[in-house]
């Protein structure tokens, strides 16, 4: 993409109302536009982030064998009136009435609607185990919607949903979902850490939320800093065996993390005090068992071998898509702005031409902009005729991993400058160079998927 064609309304200055980083830099970088309170249009650049991440969740979800689909925002409030939940769910869920008077809502979550589909259609222990996930816009009326889409309105989640015939084949869907989360996080760039968690209105007694650590984090945690060592990394994985989703599950728990709903002092003055951790984290994903709480209610039942009818075992599993966004902002920026994960970012490295309408610096960022396109990236070309420090100012604040910077001084000597936004460190190659150092970079990226 050229710049110049592009839309992105950066700021200059911090807009009043943004009272965290992310918020502040994700309007300042052109991402996101308030259209009412915790309500964001998803501004071109910010939406393409939305998208990476949303295609990474797809691909793990889908490597452990989850079945995708879309059900709808809105939603019957006879549903939950079947499962009893409508009015114990409270002021956050928004209720509506269509033209006909009917109660309808606009879902905070699927638990309702997924168990009416299975009962729908799924009568027998042969069909199973099941699980179904899809990535759809949910609504919760917060009384204070703040921090940007860290805690909007409506904000875009990936929840799932297993089906099983007993309590320990639910079990394993549960540890499955947590290799996959690990593994979804991590191709992230982000270490989000699994801490023993309340349920709150789902409902069930086994759940752990996944926690990014970040000064800015809305829950208390206390963990064991051990546990920052681990990493899931390459690791292959049958996520049809028992023992090795256990086995995960065991490496990424045992060791103290809880949030401050759940914390137990007791168990925390066991772990080594030199290793004891008081923080704050934010939430970015959540996993249930919840048992036959949700298939009792409205009747989701098998048929066993022996002929009995019996409810499902249930969990759900949800990921905060949007929230991450904020997320991998709070945890990777500096004082010029974003520093994006190479997983992640938007555009794969930007392009400083330092003379616009230097024939041959045009002709060099023309050249580079071809052969990084060839190798499958996507540059973004800085291409208008704006003085160097603005353009420089514009790529730190928007935070594309990498950099090639033009000009005509270093073209004489047959190199340009290669630089890394995280680091700042940068190198003079020749652009052929250049490019095959970006190609053996983000190779890693695509055979991670």
């Amino acid at each position: 993409m050229r710049l110049s064609r592009y839309f992105l309304p950066v700021l200059k200055e911090t807009p009043s109302e943004a009272q965290i980083v992310s918020h502040r830099l994700m309007l300042r970088a052109g991402m996101i536009k308030q259209a009412s309170a915790g309500i964001y249009s998803w501004l071109p650049l910010g939406f393409k982030v939305l998208r990476k991440l949303e295609n990474i969740v797809h691909e793990e979800q889908m490597r452990a064998g989850h079945i995708p689909m879309l059900m709808p925002t809105l939603q019957s409030a006879d549903l939950w009136r079947e499962s009893g939940r409508y009015d114990d769910y409270g002021e956050e869920m928004l209720r509506i009435k269509d033209r006909q008077g009917r109660d309808m809502l606009y879902g905070p979550t699927n638990e309702e609607l997924i168990t009416d589909i299975f009962r729908a259609h799924v009568g027998s222990y042969k069909d199973l185990p099941l699980t179904l996930y899809h990535i759809q816009w949910k609504f919760r009326d917060e009384i204070r919607p703040r921090f940007g889409v860290m805690r909007g309105r409506e904000f875009l989640m990936k929840d799932g949903y297993n089906f099983d015939v007993s309590k320990e084949a639910a079990l394993h869907a549960y540890n499955r979902h947590l290799v996959t989360y690990l593994r979804t996080y991590e191709r992230m760039g982000l270490q989000a850490i699994p801490m023993r968690a309340d349920s709150g209105p789902i409902g069930g007694d086994d759940t752990h939320e996944f926690l990014v650590l970040a000064e800015t984090g809305e829950s208390e945690v206390f963990y064991d800093s051990a546990i920052t060592d681990l990493k899931f990394g390459d690791r292959q994985l049958d996520f049809d065996s028992v023992e090795e989703c256990r086995a995960v599950l065991d490496e990424f728990t045992s060791r103290y993390a809880r949030t401050d709903e759940t914390h137990d002092e007791a168990l925390f003055n066991q772990v080594p005090e030199e290793r004891r951790r008081m923080a704050r984290g934010i939430e970015v994903g959540q996993i249930f068992y919840f048992g036959t709480k949700y298939s009792e209610s409205l009747g989701a039942t098998v048929q066993t071998p022996d002929g009995k009818s019996v409810p499902v075992h249930m969990g759900s599993h949800g990921i905060g898509v949007s929230r991450l966004v904020g997320a991998i902002i709070e945890a990777s920026h500096d004082d010029k702005g974003i520093i994006w994960p190479e997983g992640v970012t938007p555009f794969h490295v930007g392009i400083v031409n330092l003379k616009q309408g230097d024939a041959e610096a045009d002709a060099a960022c023309e050249a580079l902009y071809k052969s990084v396109t060839a190798l499958g990236l996507d540059p973004l070309y800085d291409d208008r005729n704006e003085r160097a420090g603005g353009k420089f100012a514009t790529m730190d604040l928007i935070g594309l991993p990498w950099r090639i910077t033009v000009g005509p001084r270093g073209l004489k000597n047959g190199v340009v400058e290669l630089t890394s936004r995280r680091t700042g460190v940068s190198e003079e190659l020749p652009p052929e160079q250049a490019v095959e150092k970006l190609a053996q970079i983000y190779a890693q990226y695509h055979t991670a998927s």
